[in-house]
């Protein structure tokens, strides 16, 4: 099957550039908006070769897995297009489950899918200021379809390992129509508050212990909420209330010793 896009997708103005091979989807992304190209548009692969993760990552992606990239010009302050990453999250999770129903796919904050608990999804905003003003983001989407890295600090997992049975291409399909809907929902920010509550329902670890590695200290207590702004909440052992920007998410008994990892 060859990489299309949704039909709900395509009568809304998105269109589609078709890669062979590429270092990164989301570099190319950035690059073809410094150059004058419209938005919205995909970039997809099924070989991706250097793909970026968060805080400089190596992003391993063997032929057969999806790499997909949306380049958008969004009308509202960075600040808030950042929260496009839950949209993200919410579109490739209905995708997932579109196409492959059986397994359990879960929302681990701030930016990954989990497939039966191990990480099948990465997504990555990167973003870049244009030479007459404004910016461009790049929502960079990569999904373990074939194959999955092993050394990695949490389990990962891939679609085919899940018993799924669906190509790159037949996501990328399902993806690009659940994101029009997701983002639809979103509406420049005036949405999230449905998104976060979406978004909660799929959450992973919620109510359950967590550790977070933040820049500045480690932080440990339970999952309570993403607040309004989707930071972690997180109630600490002494009963402080802390909110959390970004850092390194572990959950569970082994939370403490896989975050100083």
């Amino acid at each position: 099957m060859a990489f299309t896009l949704a039909p709900t997708a395509a009568l809304q103005g998105y269109r589609l550039d078709v890669l062979d091979t590429v270092g990164s989807t989301n570099a190319v992304a950035l690059e073809r908006a410094l150059a004058g190209e419209a938005a919205p548009l995909w970039i997809v692969s099924d070989n991706q070769v250097a793909g970026r993760g968060r805080r400089g990552r190596v992003w391993q992606a063997p032929r057969g897995n999806l790499a997909a990239s949306l380049l958008l010009r969004p009308a509202v302050a960075l600040p808030e297009a950042a929260t496009l990453g839950f949209v993200a999250g919410l579109a490739i999770v209905e995708a997932l489950e579109a196409v492959a129903p059986r397994a359990r796919f879960e929302l681990k904050w701030p930016n990954d899918v989990l497939g039966n608990r191990c990480k099948l999804v990465g997504i990555l905003l990167e973003s870049v200021a244009l030479p007459g003003g404004g910016y461009a983001l790049a929502v960079g989407i990569g999904v373990n379809v074939v194959g999955h890295p092993t050394d990695t600090p949490y389990p990962a997992t891939n679609l085919r390992a899940l018993g799924a049975n669906c190509g790159a291409a037949e996501l990328f399909l399902a993806l690009s129509d659940a994101w029009t809907q997701a983002h639809a929902l979103w509406r420049d920010g005036r949405g999230l508050g449905e998104i976060r509550a979406r978004w909660l329902k799929r959450a992973a670890g919620l109510g359950s212990p967590v550790s977070v590695r933040t820049e500045n200290r480690l932080v440990e207590g339970l999952f309570e909420t993403i607040d309004e702004e989707c930071r972690l909440v997180i109630r600490e052992h002494d009963g402080t209330i802390a909110r959390i920007a970004a850092g390194d998410v572990h959950f569970g008994v082994a939370a403490t010793a896989r975050s100083n990892t």
